[in-house]
């Protein structure tokens, strides 16, 4: 069967060949909820006339968002979905398990699978070969119901990365770089595959920060041809795949669009107050003062991110307010046993529980008026940390650990 890796996707799914702009019916192989949206689908849910959830075991709700719960307000929510959970067997977890899309990563994305959640960041997942998307809460309520949900198979955007990344220049400089190009609306409703050798180098983790911030120039998803360094990947928990799963998920159907990028003279690059594709150089705004760095969220807190800020963070102290959020208990137990976590304390950092606190804006660590934050998260958004009169920056780990050593925005090449 030919077609773009979502066309294949949604082919195997409804069993025939299907082609962009078509609308299917589509099995839903995992939903997953968080607590920001889940109340509201459970909510929904129950308002119709025969709440019954047709397969718990392919649904799982994470408690991230605001984790621990910083008010009785979110309490309650969180108790709605834990007995929700209870009473349906549907997979909860728990505060501290970590951010929804690395727990899905680690736990339950396998290729070919068409995978919802409700929220926006769900794209992450397609480095894994799978279809992902955020959805809506009302949608949500419907595929609890049903397992099912219609799609519009999207377009296909091809993105042919060459060239090789300079020395101190990571995949988040990349996509921020490609999202300045591409501008916020320039992939809307757009499946943006993702290719060439830059990104067959890349690790796993390197590659959910791509397809993490696909959603930041539209996309309805984003999505690399999983290889054996996926399959290593899927397979670090327990065997559940191998070659012959993925050898027929490679891309050779008709793009709508394709676009090259050189990635050899990239340096790194700042996303800018207050939009996501307002992208600099790190030379055009280096020097900028800091009050906070923050290094986490689903963009850029698994353990590769750690290592390359603990490396340039070891025996300094920083200068400004340094916040660390590892990805998941996974994540942060790793980073643990390999005295990451030593390295961001005795710095001067504040490490917290994983989850999405800091990012979202819900606590731990909202910036005060005027303040200026340089975060490794996906989106900069006046108030997106909690507070609309403070001004957020965007950057790699690096720059990031960086710019809190120096107390300014800092070019983190002189590090390495």
């Amino acid at each position: 069967m030919a077609g773009t890796l979502v066309e294949k996707i949604f082919g195997r799914n409804v069993g025939r060949e299907v082609n962009a702009g078509e609308i299917v019916a589509g099995n839903v192989d995992f939903i997953m909820g968080q607590d920001g949206t889940t109340p509201l689908a459970i909510n929904r849910f129950n308002q119709f006339s025969n709440p019954s959830v047709a397969e718990p075991k392919k649904i799982a709700f994470v408690i991230d968002h605001s984790a621990p719960s910083p008010s009785q307000g979110v309490s309650a929510l969180h108790k709605l979905m834990r007995e929700f959970a209870k009473k349906h067997g549907i997979i909860l977890y728990e505060i501290g398990c970590g951010v929804c899309h690395q727990v899905m990563a680690e736990e339950h994305v396998l290729p070919w699978g068409v995978i919802v959640g409700s929220d926006s960041h769900t794209c992450t997942y397609g480095t894994l070969g799978a279809f992902s998307t955020g959805i809506g809460s009302t949608d949500a309520a419907v595929v609890y119901k049903t397992q099912k949900l219609w799609f519009r198979v999207p377009e296909t955007f091809r993105f042919n990365i060459s060239g090789k990344l300079p020395g101190g220049v990571y995949s988040k400089d990349l996509i921020l770089k490609i999202i300045k190009e591409m501008g916020a609306d320039g992939a809307t409703y757009k499946s943006c595959e993702f290719h060439g050798g830059v990104i067959k180098e890349l690790s796993v983790d390197a590659r959910m920060t791509i397809t993490n911030m696909a959603v930041e120039m539209g996309a309805k998803n984003g999505i690399i041809e999983p290889d054996q360094k996926v399959v290593d990947y899927v397979n670090s928990k327990d065997k559940r795949i191998n070659k012959d799963h993925i050898k027929d998920l490679t891309s050779e159907g008709d793009y709508e669009k394709e676009f090259e990028f050189d990635a050899g003279d990239l340096e790194p690059q700042i996303a800018c107050p207050h939009t996501v594709d307002n992208v600099k150089p790190v030379s055009d705004v280096e020097g900028i003062g800091i009050d906070q760095a923050f290094i986490g969220t689903c963009t850029n807190g698994r353990l590769e991110d750690l290592r390359i800020a603990a490396e340039i963070l070891r025996g300094k102290k920083v200068k400004s307010r340094l916040i660390v959020a590892p990805a998941s208990k996974k994540v942060f137990l790793d980073a643990m046993h390999e005295g990451l976590i030593e390295i961001f304390i005795k710095s001067g950092g504040c490490v917290v529980n994983p989850g999405c606190g800091p990012c979202v804006g819900t606590h731990q660590g909202v910036p005060s008026d005027n303040e200026v934050v340089i975060s490794t998260a996906n989106r900069n958004f006046k108030g997106r940390m909690g507070n609309p009169n403070a001004e957020i920056y965007l950057g790699s780990p690096a720059a990031v650990a960086a710019s809190a050593v120096e107390g300014k925005i800092t070019d983190p090449r002189g590090f390495l």
